[in-house]
């Protein structure tokens, strides 16, 4: 099975700015990236299927099975430039299967004339995270700039692992291609599906875009995660005193 696409014709799009919000560490960008879905009047443009996905089918909310696969969808009139965002519930298993995928995206964003990519993703630290920062990889200097001023941190050789999966490829086959891209990144502890980097991510990334968006949903699962990690901070002080610590 080689990868399918399934779509319509190709729409005239308006320089058109993309966005992958695909799954990835504390699933910071994917959160993200279906949060701005779902606040934007959002249109099926294409669904992808690869042999390089889970073996499994995902369910909706009325039980109905849907073989894995990654979506793109497009926004109009929301300001000079729509919108084509890449959703989905995976990635590929393999190098092999991630370079595959990242070639096809590739060739759609070619096509339909992408001014501007943004990929979405997180920087895992290994430890929570009470004010995460958004952290950015560029295909040109000349990018860094504008991104500053809406809040992106530049930190010479971080992430110092690189950037894994499609954000990364996204971004490293943009450069090949001379069209400018750029990666945010949340800072997450990495040990759990993160809103509140999620959040921060998102108004940074919107902040950008000059977009406005309902955001209360978003902020009301970041500050239950507070709470939560606030009480997982207690429990390893306590421990760490030999006291023993209990959540009811």
């Amino acid at each position: 099975m080689e990868n399918v696409v399934i779509h319509e014709d190709w729409p005239k799009l308006k320089a058109p700015i993309f966005i992958e919000g695909l799954p990835g560490v504390g699933n910071v960008g994917k959160i993200a990236a279906d949060h701005l879905a779902e606040k934007l009047n959002i249109k099926k443009l294409a669904d992808i299927y690869s042999k390089h996905f889970p073996p499994q089918v995902m369910l909706d909310t009325d039980c109905v099975a849907q073989l894995a696969c990654n979506s793109l969808y497009y926004v109009t009139d929301i300001g000079e430039h729509d919108l084509v965002l890449l959703l989905g519930d995976c990635q590929g298993l393999t190098a092999e299967g991630q370079y595959e995928m990242a070639e096809d995206i590739m060739k759609m964003i070619v096509s339909l004339n992408v001014t501007k990519i943004f990929t979405l993703g997180g920087y895992g630290i290994g430890n929570v995270v009470e004010n995460p920062r958004v952290l950015g990889a560029v295909t040109s200097v000349s990018l860094k700039a504008d991104l500053e001023g809406h809040g992106v941190t530049f930190v010479p050789g971080e992430p110092s692992a690189g950037i894994a999966g499609a954000s990364g490829l996204i971004l490293g086959m943009s450069k090949v291609l001379g069209i400018d891209a750029v990666c945010l990144m949340g800072e997450t502890s990495g040990f759990f599906i993160d809103h509140k980097s999620s959040s921060v991510l998102l108004k940074v990334l919107t902040g950008i875009l000059g977009l406005e968006i309902d955001m209360k949903e978003l902020d009301e699962r970041s500050q239950q995660m507070e709470e939560f990690t606030s009480k997982i901070k207690e429990i390893a002080e306590d421990q760490s005193k030999g006291h023993l610590g209990y959540i009811g």
